[in-house]
């Protein structure tokens, strides 16, 4: 599976419009993919929405960005963002695809969206690592995602779905405690370029 990571910044009490206009775009007739969840930052950045478009082949892919870069309203929201970033990632292939919380039975509501740099020569080493560690980790919670970026920077990006703040700070302190995270071995494969981020999901996310 290939998807897109979009951020927009937004002024403030303009999310809900956001969040509607983003739906109305991600899934009008000529749209490309589907629409698996769209966040609003809670802890991180403030004030921005994240968008999770998935694609089941790059072409369709390709094909929706130019779509939206040729658009006079990207997401429907070209009046109303400050700032739209777009990257481009190809899942880890061991992975399911993401579904939405009705299908998969994954939910939040609470998000966590983290980013890793990755050293030259360490994706195949990273997708291995984390394809012998993820089973043992998602006993305490799931994994949305796993996914290596296809543009900009050598980098990943995981996405975790707890049911609290507590939840999650619960679930990483016991993964330590297990053994069974990070992956062992794993860090070494990555820079020091981390980014974290909590999101909330909106109205119209289809991972609730």
């Amino acid at each position: 599976m290939f998807y897109e990571l979009a951020t927009m910044t937004l002024p403030f009490g303009t999310a809900g419009t956001a969040a509607a206009n983003v739906q109305a775009f991600a899934t009008a007739p000529e749209a490309k993919g589907e629409l698996l969840g769209c966040w609003f930052t809670d802890i991180g950045v403030l004030n921005q929405m994240i968008v999770l478009r998935g694609f089941a082949d790059l072409a369709s892919l390709q094909t929706e960005r130019e779509r939206t870069q040729q658009s006079s309203s990207p997401f429907g929201c070209g009046e109303i963002f400050q700032a739209l970033e777009q990257h481009s990632y190809k899942g880890f292939p061991w992975m399911k695809p993401v579904r939405p919380s009705a299908e998969s039975g994954i939910s939040g509501p609470v998000y966590e969206i983290r980013t890793y740099g990755i050293k030259t020569g360490g994706v195949q080493a990273t997708i291995d690592l984390w394809e012998q560690y993820v089973p043992a980790r998602e006993a305490l919670s799931p994994c949305v995602v796993a996914m290596v970026a296809l543009d900009g920077p050598l980098r990943f990006t995981n996405i975790w779905a707890y049911p609290s703040l507590d939840a999650r700070s619960k679930a990483r302190a016991d993964a330590v405690a297990q053994g069974v995270w990070p992956p062992k071995g794993g860090p070494a494969h990555l820079t020091t370029s981390m980014v974290s981020t909590i999101g909330l999901p909106t109205a119209v996310s289809p991972l609730k």
